[in-house]
Parts: C-alpha cells; structure tokens; sequence
C-alpha cells in the first residue's frame, strides 16, 4: 500500500475521529466533568488523538522521499497536533460554485478564504476551551466562563488587546501566545489574499499594462527570428 492509497481510505474515519475528539473535549471542559466521566472522556480524547498520530507516522514511512513529503505536508503535522482542525477539509465543498469555472487564481484564492475562515473559527472555539480549562482552577483567575473565554479568545486572535480579561497560569498564557502568533498569520494571508483580488480585478481589461513573462518574449523572439530567415534556409539546415 502506498501513501496516497492509505490516505484515501483512512480520510474519512479520521474526519468522525475528529468529531468525536472535538465533543468529547467540549464535553470535559464546558461541562466541567469530574471522578470516572472525566477519566472515560479523557481516554476517548487520548484514544483520538492518538489515531491522528498513527496516520501522520504511517503516511510518512510510506511516502517515496521522507523529507520531500515531510516538507509539503506541514498542514498534515498541524492537524496531528490539533485534530480538530481536521473539520477545516468539510469546507470543501463550499469552494466549488456550481456552473462557474473560476480561473486557478481565483480558485486558491477562494480555498484560502473558506479555509481561513473555517480555521479561525475553530481555533478561537478550541483556544476558548484549553484557556478555559488551564485558568478555571486558579484562584486568581478572571477567565471563568466559557462565555469570557470566548471573548478573551475573539480579542485575543484580532490582537485587539482590550486587558478586561488574561490568563494568569503559565498553561493560559501559552494558550494566549499561540492563538496571537495564529492570529497575526490568518490576518497576513487574508489580507495578501484580498490584495491579490483587488490587483487582478484592477488589471482586469487592462492588458496592455501587464508585463510580458520570459516565456513569451522567447517566443515572440523565435517568432521573429523566424520571419527574418530567407525562405529554404529552414530547410537547408534539416538536411
């Protein structure tokens, strides 16, 4: 079985193991579980966890070139750190319009908005969660409820910074360090993103403005070297 054969048929699994991993750890955090709930759910998320683990180290003894692959699947190791962020790819289909046949510029551009978006979205609900869940046992702590974490976590990614709420724990500031570091990258891309679109929409009929590829001034070159040939010379030199 090759890597590409073992990533189709394990896709699907993995994308309700996802699920499952994101419920059960809602579960434990939101509804504040205690004694044998706790530890049930606590194994269903390691049990999770750790098929996302299995598949990254398989995919990888798998693969012709480690490193090459290693290199290009980057998107593969986030998601073995953080599962959930395996629901980004239900997004799929919110890529494709039916009946149009976007150009490949603005097919990327759309795959980066929906799953920006989608990632966003995901990660301010899982950071809400884990700062949550670190800070609740402090007695010093300001974020108490899943309501402020979600509003810590909202301002946190849009490096907003208000200070009303902050971690305290050494686990929340963490928390708080990646989702910054995570948000300033999701607002750099969307943000080239947009430009992109705006500079194509601006060149849009607008030709003659565009600057020439190497490839077409070779062309245009051969093309002129071969109207300044003298007729039969071609041939002459095919003989």
């Amino acid at each position: 079985m090759d890597e590409k054969t073992w990533h189709r048929r394990t896709e699907v699994p993995l994308v309700l193991a996802s699920l499952v991993y994101l419920i059960a750890y809602s579960w434990r955090v939101i509804g504040g579980l205690e004694g044998v709930a706790h530890v049930v759910v606590t194994a269903v998320i390691l049990a999770t966890w750790a098929l996302f683990i299995v598949d990254y180290v398989v995919r990888l003894s798998l693969a012709k070139d480690r490193r090459v692959w290693f290199r290009t699947h980057l998107g593969t190791l986030a998601i073995a750190v953080i599962p959930v962020f395996r629901l980004v790819l239900l997004l799929r289909a919110l890529t494709h319009v039916p009946g149009m046949r976007p150009s490949a510029g603005t097919r990327l551009r759309t795959q980066i908005m929906v799953y920006g978006a989608g990632a966003g979205v995901l990660l301010i609900y899982i950071a809400s969660l884990a700062v949550l869940e670190a800070e609740r046992a402090s007695p010093d702590a300001n974020i108490t409820s899943f309501g402020v974490a979600v509003w810590w976590s909202c301002v946190t990614i849009t490096t907003t910074g208000y200070g009303d709420f902050f971690p305290v724990t050494w686990m929340g500031r963490a928390v708080g360090t990646g989702v910054m570091f995570s948000g300033i990258a999701l607002s750099g891309i969307i943000t080239a993103t947009l430009a992109s679109w705006i500079f194509e929409r601006a060149a849009r009929n607008h030709d003659d403005a565009e600057p020439a590829t190497r490839g077409q001034v070779r062309q245009l070159l051969a093309k002129v070297e071969a109207l300044g040939k003298p007729a039969g010379e071609g041939e002459t030199e095919g003989r």
